[in-house]
């Protein structure tokens, strides 16, 4: 079990330089586990395909139904005293605080490319392309 981020998601589901990252994880671990928030960021990113016509209607659409299938089960609540401990520690936002509260609540860690979570915290997260290749 690991922690994805929402871009890590999106790296699984649209075509960048992480791909192939994203897919050797999945491939290695897909026990993902994400807070709620996920949702409502990665239909923020579909969004954004969409509005630049990157990815039709129903493509955006299809995306975030199968998104929601693959975390169905792994999506948590996370603790709101702990996220804002985290934020108080960090330069971080509440919306990556969460993600490294759920890691840490499961003792488990959190797959990121975000540098401010990295830093951060450099013992729970983890760089997807230090991970994340296929062999």
């Amino acid at each position: 079990m690991i922690v994805v981020d929402t871009n890590v998601l999106a790296y699984l589901y649209l075509p960048t330089e992480f791909t192939t990252h994203a897919e050797g994880l999945f491939e290695r671990d897909s026990d993902w586990v994400a807070p709620l928030l996920w949702r409502s960021e990665f239909r923020n990113i579909l969004t954004g395909y969409f509005r630049r016509g990157v990815l039709t209607f129903e493509q955006a659409l299809a995306m975030q139904t199968e998104a929601e299938d693959l975390l169905r089960g792994n999506e948590r609540e996370v603790d709101s005293p702990r996220v804002f401990e985290l934020v108080r520690d960090s330069n971080c936002s509440a919306y990556d605080c969460e993600f490294a509260a759920l890691a840490m609540s499961l003792g488990v860690k959190l797959v990121t490319m975000d540098r401010k979570l990295l830093n951060a915290f450099p013992a729970q997260a983890i760089a997807l392309d230090r991970i994340g290749t296929r062999d």
